[in-house]
């Protein structure tokens, strides 16, 4: 038995039905589902979670912060005092004794500050960082059957684009917002204390700023939400054109495909230069508001230094104070751009955490040997459209190997994929070693279940390492032996350092015939009940393709195997075929009966032939 299952492809396009045109692929716009975005509500609380989630280090840059910030509430209070020492007569001592608190105040504020950045930074990169781990953690406990469903440019959006924007949010906004409220919460404090008339007149300008945020908030919001959607839309066209361009070129769909990418980016675009027209007349509002609190500051001051209320110092300070804010209110509400950007692509992360945790049955036992039955199985897409499998019965002894052949469309992947619990159908049960599918729960099912499809995916690391994912304990011997019962063990120990060479990413490069070596050599490790071969040998080359059949036979030799058969020699080897025709299936039997029967398989086999 395996100890750990592999499954090696995602959801793949599908070529149009024989003599129909072309057809969406599967999973393409009008199945696919987006993933759930979280409510403003539900958006904080898990930002405040992440910060319940290390108080001491919060505690501790927040207080730094508030000391730098109050460092520099010295300098407009002495140039204040210097003002009516001057006035009073005050010697040159004073001004010097003055200067050089100023610079000491300076000295030590940005000292502060800096550390505090550097801790608000640390902080918030930890909390992005936990909340990847939640995100990664809950994309890759998704259930097969609904990962399946959901787009995979909206996934690879939030996993990609949203992670990316929160991360340049923090690290490159978050002190400086922490900063920045903190400036204009003691400044505040500080024009109060003066005076608590100027402190008032400062507060003057409180509500055009207020306006300017809530004419703003409102108008930009959606858009943001909707950028961050259309950008998804955008990844989701890209992802399908590339993924599909052997489909795309075949039916010269090019042009289309061209256009449905323009118009998507189009609408991103637009949405983007929507929301910076807007963002151009909050500046303009933003100006208004500060003219109206200087100048109240400046006539108040007038009225209590004319009363004998207050001195010209105290006014002076006053007004540096309110000048002070300009900078950090204007970056709060300037910033609103980077900050709505991060509350809408947050938002879709914490949409992905709050995805509910599906009860995997989890049976106590395993099947009860390795037959596959299939019984009444039917499955689509969507509502509404055609069925990709109707009312499909089948079944397979164990360690029978029985394969699939009809036209591109005919239904064979997707029942590949019911059979290996990818989706869950429609309607029927699929039963293996006579418990259904459901009942066996997930976790059961690929412990007993290995898939292996055209597209293999090399994970970076050392080549044992990448075995080992079908089985985390398998020794190296193991690991070779495996190699071996698939041929393949000749050209690995061909490599630089053998199982030890770096593959994958940024490491050494394998071939598709090798990769799909590798893939059938997990198969051998897993040691599964059923094996499912989806088009395993599609991706390599005619000499290829002889190899990995021969490897796939090899690898499956006395296990019950369903082969999704992209060559009609993998047929000839099986002990039974079965053809499928617009998700049913029309003929069944051995290679040898069926040619002779001259029905549809036998004319498959003569055009295979040429």
């Amino acid at each position: 038995m395996s100890t750990e299952p592999t499954t090696e492809a995602g959801p793949r396009e599908t070529e149009p039905v024989a003599g129909t045109g072309p057809r969406e692929p599967e999973g393409s716009d009008s199945g696919p589902e987006l993933l759930p975005t979280a409510t403003a509500k539900r958006t904080g609380a898990v930002l405040v979670d992440g910060v319940r989630a290390a108080p001491r280090a919060t505690a501790l840059a927040v207080a730094t912060v508030l000391a730098g910030s109050a460092a520099g509430l010295v300098a407009p209070w002495v140039l204040g005092s210097m003002v009516d020492d001057i006035s009073a007569g005050a010697g040159t001592d004073a001004i010097l004794r003055s200067a050089a608190l100023i610079a000491a105040a300076a000295l030590v504020g940005g000292i502060l500050v800096g550390i505090g950045a550097w801790q608000v930074s640390r902080v918030g990169e930890t909390i992005l960082a936990r909340l990847r781990e939640r995100v990664m953690e809950r994309v890759l406990h998704m259930p097969a059957a609904r990962l399946e469903r959901v787009r995979i440019g909206d996934l690879l959006s939030r996993v990609g684009d949203d992670v990316a924007v929160v991360t340049t949010a923090i690290a490159r906004n978050g002190p400086e917002v922490v900063t920045a409220l903190a400036v204009v919460v003691l400044t505040a404090g500080g024009m109060t204390a003066l005076d608590w008339r100027l402190g008032l007149a400062g507060l003057a300008a409180v509500p055009f700023y207020v306006w300017a945020v809530r004419w703003y908030m409102p108008r930009s919001g959606p858009y943001y939400a909707r950028e961050r959607i259309a950008m998804g839309e955008r990844s989701h066209a890209l992802m399908g054109a590339l993924r599909g361009r052997g489909t795309v070129r075949a039916y010269r769909l090019e042009e289309e495909h061209e256009q449905r990418i323009a118009d998507r980016s189009r609408t991103a675009m637009q949405l983007t230069l929507d929301v910076f027209r807007l963002f151009t007349r909050l500046g303009a509002r933003m100006n208004g508001s500060e003219f109206v609190g200087l100048g109240a500051v400046l006539v108040v001051g007038f009225w209590l230094v004319r009363g004998d209320l207050a001195t010209v110092g105290m006014v002076t300070a006053a007004a540096l104070y309110f000048h002070r804010l300009f900078g950090p209110l204007g970056f709060l509400v300037m910033n609103f751009n980077d900050v709505q950007q991060a509350g809408a692509s947050l938002a879709r992360l914490a949409g992905v955490v709050d995805l509910p945790t599906a009860r995997d049955p989890g049976a106590d036992e395993g099947p009860a040997g390795s037959s596959l039955h299939v019984e009444g199985v039917s499955h689509t897409y969507a509502p509404g459209a055609p069925k990709a499998l109707d009312r499909v019965d089948l079944g397979v002894a164990p360690g029978e190997r029985v394969a699939l052949v009809g036209a591109s469309g005919a239904g064979k992947t997707t029942l590949a994929a019911v059979v290996s619990g990818l989706r869950t159908p429609t309607s029927g049960t699929v039963y293996l070693g006579g418990i259904p599918l459901d009942e066996l729960g997930e976790q059961r099912v690929r412990e007993h279940v290995f898939l292996v499809s055209q597209e293999t995916h090399v994970f970076a690391g050392t080549l044992l390492d990448d075995l080992r994912l079908a089985r985390a304990g398998a020794t190296a011997a193991e690991a070779e032996e495996a190699l071996d019962t698939v041929d393949a063990l000749d050209w690995v120990r061909a490599l630089p350092e053998g199982t030890a060479t770096i593959v994958g990413e940024g490491g050494h490069a394998l071939t598709a015939e090798q990769a799909q070596h590798l893939a059938l050599a997990r198969l051998v490790l897993a040691d599964p009940d059923l094996a499912v071969l989806d088009e395993a040998t599609a991706e390599a080359g005619s000499s290829g393709a002889r190899r990995l059949e021969r490897a796939a036979v090899a690898a499956t030799k006395g296990r019950t195997t369903l082969v999704v058969a992209h060559r009609l020699t993998q047929a000839r080897t099986a002990d039974r075929v079965v053809v499928m025709d617009r998700g049913r299936i029309v003929e069944e039997g051995t290679h040898e009966r069926l040619v002779a029967d001259g029905g549809r398989y036998a004319r498959l086999w003569r055009s295979w032939q040429g």
